[in-house]
């Protein structure tokens, strides 16, 4: 089914493929809004169930382009979609999906990074998205790091450039290894289901990527309060070749202190520490 799955689709919907959706509104992806457009219907599909069962849910697509991931988000039954695409010249082709899923695809155009739109969702909702590559890592971080937690979200299903995608989900010890491991891992388990070389996409990036599903947990799992965890692990990672009590001397001149309480050797450099030993170090300021 994988296989004939991006013509099943079209059958169903009745929408010509993406590639005459390209030609048709002459939607050549532009490098200065991170644009790579991916054309696989079948692709689009597989990262649609990706995000597991739909139906019942809402969900928010950022930068849907000319629609393929919002149709395979559509036909494998979400309840709504709501699509918020910065870039005017899609939404004709947007329009034409909502006309063929009436009442279940909202288009808004606008800039996600000024945009509140989790009062126009109801829960349940799961973020699905091809982000663009040059606001991916700060919307996760928005969303990973709200005022109040849980999120307004149940699951993020989202693709980025593959090293983005090893960095979320690293482990200490590794090149990867950094905050944005921490910040996801704080509050969500956090996996890579699927990888795409950069010929699936046009035009082709340098690069590979891959697709991130995050599951929020419903508390963190270690206590910590959130803007310290945040000052702590910037501090540390941002001259990660330091021992911690040089990296973190802006902590307080009893970070040594502190360091060996928590069970940290202050000759430990950021990348060896795990997430439930930062969390501890966080505590201590509280």
């Amino acid at each position: 089914m994988d296989q004939k799955w991006g013509l099943v689709l079209a059958a169903i919907d009745g929408l010509p493929t993406l590639a005459q959706v390209i030609r048709d509104h002459d939607l050549v992806a532009k490098k200065a809004l991170g644009q790579n457009f991916l054309l696989d219907l079948n692709l689009t599909a597989k990262i649609a169930r990706a995000a597991g069962d739909l139906t019942g849910c809402d969900v928010l697509e950022v930068g849907p382009g000319p629609g393929g991931l919002t149709r395979g988000l559509l036909a494998e039954g979400a309840r709504r979609v709501l699509a918020v695409e910065k870039d005017a010249r899609c939404l004709p082709a947007l329009a034409q999906i909502a006309d063929a899923y009436p009442g279940r695809l909202e288009v808004v155009q606008g800039d996600a990074l000024a945009m509140d739109v989790a009062g126009r969702l109801t829960a349940p909702i799961k973020v699905v998205a091809n982000l663009p590559y040059n606001v991916g890592t700060e919307l996760l971080i928005r969303w990973l790091t709200p005022a109040v937690w849980p999120p307004f979200w149940a699951s993020l299903t989202l693709m980025f450039q593959r090293e983005v995608a090893e960095r979320i989900v690293a482990k200490p010890g590794g090149d990867h290894y950094g905050r944005l491991a921490l910040l996801a891992q704080w509050r969500a388990d956090a996996r890579i289901v699927m990888t795409l070389p950069p010929e699936a996409f046009t035009p082709a990036p340098k690069v590979h990527s891959a697709v991130v599903h995050l599951t929020a947990l419903p508390q963190p799992r270690y206590p910590a309060d959130g803007a310290v965890l945040q000052r702590i692990t910037a501090m540390a990672f941002n001259q990660r070749r330091k021992m911690l009590r040089s990296a973190l001397k802006g902590m307080g001149p009893d970070i040594e202190d502190r360091l060996q309480a928590t069970g940290i050797a202050p000759t430990a450099r950021a990348e060896e520490i795990g997430l439930e030993a930062f969390c501890a170090l966080a505590r201590s300021y509280t």
